[in-house]
This record gives C-alpha cells, sequence and structure tokens, in this order.
C-alpha cells in the first residue's frame, strides 16, 4: 500500500479531537511525516496519552470547542491551513443516547461550523476529511453496507452521524468545497482509554481478572479495524482527493472480517492466557444487532488495504495495554 510521506512536509494541517484515539493516533503520524499540526480539543493537556513531551511541544495546541465557529474561523485563516481533519465529535452510542443535546451539538454543529468556515476561508484548503461511522447507516438488513446504501439513523447518535454526512456532502456540492468523507468500523489499538468500548474493557478485564458486563446478548456483529490502518486510510484519501477528483466522496474502511461479541472476547481472552469470564446484561439500548462494511471501494480507488489483521492487531494492543495498565 502507498503509505503517503512526502506530500505532507510542511503541510498546515488541522485536526480536530486530536486528543482523542484517532485523533493522537493520527497527529503522532502526521508529526513524523513532517507536518505543521495545529490541534484542537475541548479537553487538552490529558494525562492519558499517548504523546511524548517531545511529540506534544510540535503541535500548535489550542483548547476550544469545534461548535464555536468564530474560533474555528480564526485558525482556519491565521494559520493559513492546507488540509483539515474533522474528528472531534461525541463517539460514545450510549453517551448519544443518554445526552442527545449534547451528541446533536458536537456532531451535527461541530460540522457545520468547521465547514462554513472553511467555506468563508477557502482560499488555501486543499482537502477537507469528516470522520463518519458505520452508524450513519442506521440498519440495513442487507450486508455488508457500501457507500451506496442511504443514511438512515434513527437513534440520537446515528441520526447525529447522518445529518453531519449530509452536512458535508452539502458543502462538497454546493459550495465546491474539497470534502470527502470517511465511514469506519470498529477503531481499537492502542492509546484507546475509552473503556466504555469493548475491546479495551475486554483486555482491562482480562488483565485483571475481572468479570466483563456485555450490553448486549454476545451476538451483535461488528467490524473491527486496526487504528494504524484507518490512519493510512485518512492521509491516502486527504493526498488523493483533488488528484482523483474525490470530492463528495464518502468511503467506508474494514477489513472485512465481521465478528461477534462472544467470538471477539474469546479470541482476546485465549491472547491473554485467560478464561473466559463475562456476563451478559442484554441492556444495549437502539443499537444496530449486525453491521458491517465493504471496503471494496477504498480498495479500488485509493489501494488502500489493511495490513493489520485482527490476530496480530489484538496481539499489539494487549501488549500496549500490559505496559499501561499493570
Amino acid at each position: 500500500m502507498n503509505k503517503p510521506k512526502r506530500f505532507w512536509k510542511n503541510k498546515r494541517v488541522l485536526v480536530t479531537g486530536f486528543e482523542g484515539f484517532l485523533g493522537s493516533n493520527l497527529t503522532k503520524t502526521l508529526i513524523k511525516y513532517g507536518a505543521l499540526v495545529t490541534g484542537l480539543d475541548i479537553k487538552v493537556n490529558r494525562k492519558q496519552t499517548i504523546f511524548i513531551p517531545s511529540e506534544y511541544k510540535k503541535i500548535k495546541v489550542i483548547k476550544g470547542d469545534v461548535a464555536d465557529f468564530r474560533l474555528v474561523k480564526d485558525i482556519i485563516t491565521r494559520k493559513k491551513i492546507d488540509v483539515v481533519f474533522h474528528l472531534a465529535a461525541e463517539a460514545i452510542v450510549e453517551k448519544g443516547y443518554g445526552s442527545p443535546l449534547k451528541a446533536f451539538k458536537s456532531n451535527i454543529f461541530g460540522t457545520w461550523s468547521i465547514l462554513e468556515a472553511c467555506r468563508q476561508t477557502a482560499g488555501s484548503l486543499e482537502a477537507i476529511i469528516v470522520a463518519s461511522s458505520d452508524k450513519a447507516y442506521g440498519e440495513n438488513k442487507k450486508l455488508p453496507y457500501k457507500e451506496d446504501f442511504p443514511l438512515n439513523g434513527r437513534h440520537p447518535y446515528d441520526v447525529s452521524k447522518s445529518c453531519a454526512d449530509l452536512i458535508a456532502l452539502t458543502y462538497a456540492h454546493s459550495y465546491n468545497l474539497p470534502v470527502a468523507i470517511t465511514r469506519c468500523g470498529n477503531i481499537y489499538g492502542p492509546g484507546d482509554f475509552n473503556f466504555s468500548r469493548l475491546i479495551p474493557d475486554a483486555i482491562r478485564c482480562a488483565i485483571n481478572g475481572k468479570t466483563l458486563l456485555m450490553r448486549s446478548d454476545g451476538s451483535f456483529t461488528r467490524d473491527y479495524i486496526y487504528v494504524d490502518d484507518i490512519v493510512v486510510g485518512y492521509l491516502l484519501l486527504a493526498e488523493k482527493l483533488a488528484k482523483l477528483g474525490l470530492q463528495g466522496e464518502a468511503f467506508n474502511f474494514s477489513d472485512e472480517n465481521p465478528q461477534t461479541v462472544k467470538t471477539l472476547v474469546k479470541k482476546i481472552c485465549k491472547l491473554t492466557g485467560k478464561k473466559e469470564n463475562y456476563r451478559i446484561l442484554n441492556k444495549a439500548k437502539f443499537e444496530i444487532p449486525h453491521q458491517y462494511l465493504s471496503s471494496s471501494k477504498a480498495r479500488k480507488i485509493l489501494n488502500w488495504k489493511p495490513d493489520v489483521g485482527l490476530i496480530s492487531g489484538l496481539k499489539q494492543t494487549i501488549f500496549w495495554y500490559e505496559q499501561h495498565l499493570l
């Protein structure tokens, strides 16, 4: 796979949500490739981070809300941003259900704020990558999901992602902004400190000998893809957006190897050398039972494919958590 490097040398990049799981991994790679990164996040200088001090010093850190239009516009103008990665969002389905207004503000208001700021300062912008989710599709009986499926979110988190997608398409088609959209399965890997997600929680429970509480009945099916592969996909899409005329396009990123919750937990327990120890709560509200993606479009157009298989990725992730949890 063509891993983009030269393209990013001295490129002025804004990453919203740069302190989050995907944002921090993406930012580390951009720094390594020589990009000049401005990071915007509502919470900065987090104690739990994968950044080392020397990396953090290379980021122009700005604390603020992506829904603050004046702030975002000022950043894009003053920093003369070339590429925007819009990752800032409420990323947890349960939180979206419990606090819908917060999810709508972050995921919908935040998206139109950043895109309107880009529209008003569009001079040097080469690419705007909006991070969406497989949840934007809502529920569809046909599997795997493809990019031309309708966006049918029905519940707060899903709807917020469907809306954000449509807003991004509006700015691409109506205002000729260089916008493209990413839709990914469940991303995992080093640096995910959100233990409400399955893989971090399952690994932590296995390492500490605790009982894993499964929100679903264990039969829910999802994609699981290693974070480094997603980072490469984002960079490739930004690099090739103008070159291949990908404005207004959406891309799924998946390893096309869906797993049930029980199967995944079994693999994690085997890799950690621990006995399976979980309790089924079956309390997952408004979550889609079976959802996974086709990534054939990204493989064909971007020449992207995942390099890290599930077992290899889980091994690397478990090793990282063993170093940071014990």
